[in-house]
């Protein structure tokens, strides 16, 4: 009995304490409101989801505006069920050329998601634009969003200075760079480095591989409490049978 007992004890804190470093370890990736590129590769056609993962300091979501980047022309926003979407359009003076080189004197300058219903904090939504990319391997692409709440607001519209690490922003400007063609985003669901601030393809590289290492660590943190579970039961078994 003592046992038993003792071993539901040290399962029950083994599991407790892995539950709280779990939360600990994946707060940070969803701390931010984030944008992950199908593909960054230069000039090809892209849906770019941007998730919001929380509230405004507690406060319910009511609306996402996010701003288009001036090298992108134009944006076909997804339609969303619990939202209403809205395009803003701005006239181009002088007009620009498209990516087929076409002249276009108005592009979409930000699309705005209205909640039809408030999106509780501590729950997410993405939102879908479809866009094609600009031919200009290695710019940073930024998404400047505001984040309106049924109290106060979120402006995610920071963006980090020459040399100024982006993991030091409050509220970070989703981003991500461009990269060769034919390439395609790694690592760029940014949990925060590459999507939702990211500076750079070393960043999205790094925080893909940090994410395999920390699940490959969970996974051997899991095998080690099945094992162990293991041996506590077979010595409670034999204890028990010696006993009788």
């Amino acid at each position: 009995m003592r046992v038993h007992r003792a071993r539901r004890l040290l399962v029950r804190g083994a599991a407790a304490a892995a539950l709280v470093a779990l939360v600990a370890w994946a707060a940070p990736a969803s701390a931010h409101v984030t944008i992950t590129p199908s593909t960054t590769a230069a000039g090809a056609f892209a849906v770019l989801e941007v998730s919001v993962g929380h509230g405004c300091d507690g406060s319910p979501t009511t609306e996402i505006t996010i701003r288009m980047p001036p090298e992108i022309t134009s944006v076909t926003p997804a339609r969303n069920a619990l939202w209403d979407v809205e395009k803003e359009i701005e006239t181009l003076d002088p007009p620009a050329a498209d990516a087929h080189g076409n002249e276009i004197d108005e592009r979409v300058a930000s699309v705005t998601y209205t909640a039809r219903t408030p999106l509780p904090d501590g729950y997410r939504d993405t939102f879908g634009l479809a866009v094609q990319l600009p031919e200009d391997e290695g710019a940073t692409l930024v998404f400047p969003t505001v984040q309106t709440c049924e109290e106060g607001e979120s402006a995610w519209i920071e963006v980090p200075a020459d040399g100024q690490d982006a993991d030091e922003l409050e509220l970070p400007a989703p981003s991500f760079v461009i990269t060769a063609a034919g390439e395609t985003a790694h690592g760029t669901a940014t949990e925060e480095a590459s999507t939702e601030h990211d500076d750079g393809d070393d960043q999205g590289d790094d925080a893909g591989d940090d994410a395999g290492d920390d699940v490959g660590a969970w996974t051997i943190a899991a095998l080690v409490l099945g094992v162990l579970g293991v041996v506590l039961g077979g010595a409670a078994l034999a204890g028990q049978r010696r006993r009788t």
